[in-house]
């Protein structure tokens, strides 16, 4: 058997993180003592000597900076307007069955017809809280005022919302505009 370490070598312990000088050999075994003096033995394949002249490595590189290595870059994101009063955007929200649905099925019944809309107009209303708009005009058109009707039950069930008839020179009689009230 030729041995890959010899007695005095500084060896390194692989899959363990123990390090000692060759103190003797036992049958197929290399005895090492390690620095807290303890004698171990190892197989000679589960050692790997230490050269004087080898770079020394480091190893204890704080966990943070090897995380800030592997982060990506973070982007600049778009500058944070701030809107007066007067300037506020206004998040206008169409419930025409034909721009919601890109083909309108002739065979839904005006319950469902009803349903759709008043489900855009919700899914509208909780996006515009979510992204802060103080302002959303809902055009509903003007027809028999039965989705006008559901549209104000529906907003009176929010706390933070008030309703106004939408500019007259703009939206006609078809479209109310709410005010949310945000902290």
């Amino acid at each position: 058997m030729q041995k890959l370490v010899n007695i005095g070598d500084n060896v390194l312990v692989l899959d363990d993180s123990l390090e000692g000088k060759v103190v003797g050999f036992n049958a197929a075994y290399v005895q090492i003592e390690t620095l807290d003096g303890f004698v171990l033995e190892y197989l000679p394949n589960e050692l790997v000597t230490i050269t004087k002249n080898a770079p020394e490595l480091n190893f204890n590189r704080s966990i943070d900076l090897v995380l800030a290595e592997k982060e990506p870059a973070k982007k600049k994101g778009a500058p944070l307007v701030r809107y007066s009063k007067k300037e506020q955007p206004i998040f206008e929200v169409d419930l025409h069955l034909e721009k919601i649905i890109a083909k309108a099925s002739k065979n839904l019944t005006n319950f469902d017809k009803l349903t759709i809309q008043l489900d855009e107009a919700k899914r509208a209303l909780d996006f515009a809280i979510s992204k802060r708009y103080s302002k959303v005009v809902l055009i509903h058109g003007i027809g028999e005022g039965v989705l006008k009707s559901e549209l104000e039950y529906l907003v009176k069930r929010y706390e933070n919302i008030s309703i106004q008839e939408a500019n007259y020179s703009k939206y006609g009689l078809g479209a109310m505009e709410l005010y949310i009230k945000q902290n």
